[in-house]
């Protein structure tokens, strides 16, 4: 487990820059160091910024998109293509500006594929993916992921685990179909907490003051259970990314003055 590190920028856009030129250097250092990458992206507001932030980057050009895995943190369970799937949110803010191997693009199954409307049996079988992306150096049934990127949600929640929702309380499989989940849609693909533990570095997202309170409940030692993002953390590091308005609730002397 690695302490927290928390970086405040001033506003929403500047995180956004910010956080893309952070991931492009993570990238290029693990490409560099291994040969290839992998990054677990996120949906919603933040994950989306960042992704088209990194997309007019110049220096996004450094990546060898064609050795870079990337896999999803969670899934909104909708037929293919629907604009809701962060699948598809990512593809029109990144994935189809960048020549990616496909073969490498690991999305999550929609409701209408192989396995129909089964959402528990799609978590099984990317599960099952993940596990055989696993090398004898990794933590577990998962790749050691060099970045899993997270947003947080006003309540808490991070991918698609929710407070006091059993998919949080999940201690064995990697990847669970959620159902009933408070924020529509209700059913979704979820990475579980051991699976998120197993990147080397976790960051999550967040702002706007409507995250103010769910920062500041996940860094002052909230249980897991109240608080998911609070049980997010990376094996060798665990950064907090936030702008001012989503920092206004912590301590001063928690995080360094904000980035010009």
């Amino acid at each position: 487990m690695s302490a927290p590190q928390v970086v405040v920028h001033r506003d929403k856009e500047l995180m956004a820059k910010a956080a893309a030129a952070r991931l492009i250097t993570r990238i290029v250092d693990a490409q560099s160091a291994r040969g290839s990458a992998s990054v677990v992206l996120t949906g919603g507001r933040n994950g989306n910024g960042l992704l088209a932030a990194l997309a007019e980057a110049p220096a996004r050009d450094a990546v060898d998109w064609s050795r870079l895995d990337l896999w999803w943190g969670d899934e909104r369970f909708l037929p293919e293509g629907d604009p809701e799937r962060n699948h598809t949110q990512a593809r029109e803010a990144l994935l189809d500006s960048v020549p990616l191997d496909p073969a490498r693009v690991h999305a999550m199954a929609p409701s209408d594929g192989g396995y129909g409307n089964d959402a528990d049996a799609a978590a099984e079988a990317y599960a099952a993916a993940l596990a055989a992306a696993a090398g004898p150096e990794d933590h577990g049934p998962v790749p050691s992921f060099d970045v899993l990127l997270l947003g947080v949600g006003p309540d808490t929640h991070v991918a698609s685990l929710f407070p006091e929702h059993p998919a949080v309380r999940e201690t064995e499989r990697t990847v669970v179909g959620v159902h009933g989940a408070p924020k529509p849609p209700p059913t979704r693909i979820s990475l579980t907490l051991p699976a998120i533990r197993a990147a080397r570095e976790v960051w999550l997202l967040a702002a706007g003051e409507d995250k103010a309170n769910a920062a500041a409940m996940a860094l002052s030692g909230a249980g897991e259970i109240q608080a998911p993002a609070a049980g997010a953390y990376g094996r060798s590091r665990t950064l907090w990314l936030l702008d001012e308005a989503a920092a206004s609730q912590l301590p001063r002397g928690l995080y360094p003055p904000a980035s010009p």
